[in-house]
């Protein structure tokens, strides 16, 4: 007997609701290129970075000291964060200052965090 043979003996299968969700289902594409976003928040320094950024703008220098990693790394990171349009720049002379692209990457970080700290407590 199939999963669907045994849910429609044992459960509500609704078939209006099956129609909807396919209707609406993102297309497959546009998962692939969310899951490959996920992919580029899913390694911690670069998200050591977001996080310093959400206090604004700052240099690569500053970056790097204040999140005890060296400048090349830092600059690495911040790379592919800037292909991934998740951090900008502006450049003040030689000196390049980095800030989070725009709200909705604030937005992102911040109800991340939101939602790992409702119910877990961290020291």
């Amino acid at each position: 007997m199939s999963i669907s043979e045994v849910c429609q003996k044992n459960c509500c299968i609704n078939p209006e609701k099956i129609k909807q969700i396919r209707e609406n289902m993102v297309k497959e594409e546009v998962l692939y290129d969310i899951a490959d976003f996920f992919k580029i928040l899913g390694e911690s320094t670069r998200l050591k970075i977001m996080f310093a950024l959400l206090k604004g703008e700052v240099c690569v220098g500053e970056l790097s000291e204040s999140l005890s990693i060296s400048q090349s790394s830092v600059s690495h990171q911040l790379r592919i964060l800037r292909q991934n349009d998740l951090v900008k720049f502006r450049k003040q002379g030689k000196v390049v200052y980095y800030s989070l692209d725009d709200d909705h990457v604030e937005n992102l970080l911040n109800q991340s965090l939101e939602h790992l700290l409702h119910n877990k407590i961290y020291e």
